[in-house]
């Protein structure tokens, strides 16, 4: 029964990630054979969008601390990854000053993507221990500090860079099934890492992480693991759209990108991996909705002046009706799962009329 129990309680957590998975990939397919440049476009940027959200999610969602330095670590991402992809050639144009050692380097885009991540994730692990200590407003504020340190650094280190200016070379290496790949499979290690056993310590502690102490849970280990693993994440979202965008500068990791991301999540439920999912599908919707609407009222010119910030204005009221209304989000913290996998276990040879009966919570 036991044997039972544990592979029913597999199949069922299974069934979040294919219930998760299986409408992005028929999107994807769809966009792939009917739809037009623009709208491939947009569903690339949901997949990148979507890589920032669930990293964001492994913190905050499973701490119950905010993170603001999620964007900034993209931008250490975006950069390191293409400080290994360029060409020579295009280095010798974009970053004229960049450092001999990395002049001459030239990866495939994998292992620059992979590299961009890590480089993010290892000065995630190196400088954000002593600040796995604070919790509440203290952490809030260290961690928007945080995010300040790393753009400043971005904007000033001229030879890695290109300080303030637009870096431009980049090879467009992110294509639509290449952003959809890798949004699937971080929607398995998001969802693998919230039911391991760091996850449920870490959620452990975000609820109580007083009782989360005296039971033997190392608060400031499980907050500093799960950091480490959003920075990465980050940074592979962040090689993503460098090498989608194929031209940025420093102000593309900064506030505006950082607003947009958390209202995908508090939108959708900080609480789940499901809720990751549904915020971004829901504010990429509606975000593209009235940025069309915005450009064809400027288009026909119906105000005197040009309306801008439309997009903000809504995110910002819809985050604060969220809040107020339902402050755990549209999925409240719950994971999507097969309802119809509901088994049920053998009864004792010694009873006629006593069931067990296990399923999605």
């Amino acid at each position: 029964m036991n044997d039972d129990r544990h592979i029913e309680s597999w199949v069922t957590r299974l069934s979040t990630v294919v219930i998760l998975v299986v409408p992005l990939m028929l999107l994807t397919l769809g966009a792939d054979l009917f739809g037009t440049l623009m709208f491939k476009r947009i569903v690339i940027t949901l997949f990148i969008n979507l890589t920032l959200v669930l990293g964001l999610q492994v913190f905050m969602g499973n701490s119950g601390i905010l993170n603001f330095a999620n964007v900034g670590f993209m931008g250490i991402g975006a950069y390191a990854s293409v400080l290994f992809s360029m060409t020579p050639q295009a280095k010798s144009f974009g970053l004229p000053d960049l450092y001999p050692i990395l002049a001459d380097v030239h990866l495939p885009f994998l292992p620059s993507l992979l590299i961009g991540g890590a480089i993010a994730g290892l000065l995630a692990a190196v400088f954000s221990f002593p600040l796995m200590r604070l919790s509440d407003a203290a952490a809030v504020i260290t961690s928007f500090a945080l995010l300040v340190v790393i753009h400043s650094v971005l904007v000033h280190w001229n030879a890695v860079t290109n300080g303030p200016q637009t870096l431009f070379g980049v090879t467009r290496h992110t294509t639509l099934w290449t952003a959809a790949v890798w949004g699937a499979g971080l929607i398995a290690l998001a969802y693998w890492f919230k039911e391991s056993r760091v996850g449920l310590q870490l959620r452990a502690s975000r609820d109580d992480r007083h009782a989360a102490a005296t039971i033997g849970v190392n608060i400031v280990v499980v907050r500093w693991a799960a950091f480490t693993v959003n920075a990465f994440i980050a940074g592979i979202g962040g090689g993503l759209w460098a090498h989608f965008i194929t031209s940025f500068s420093p102000s593309a990791f900064w506030l505006k990108e950082t607003f947009v991301i958390l209202a995908m999540l508090v939108i959708g439920g900080p609480g789940s991996v499901s809720g990751a999912v549904v915020g971004t599908l829901v504010v990429s919707a509606v975000f593209e909705g009235l940025r069309g609407v915005e450009n064809a009222i400027n288009i026909k010119q119906l105000f005197a002046a040009p309306v801008v910030g439309m997009t903000e204005i809504f995110l910002a009221i819809a985050m604060i009706v969220i809040l107020v209304l339902r402050p755990t989000g549209i999925m409240r913290g719950r994971e999507l799962r097969w309802a119809g996998w509901r088994g049920r276990a053998r009864k004792p040879p010694d009873s006629t009329d006593r069931t067990v009966e296990t399923g999605s919570s």
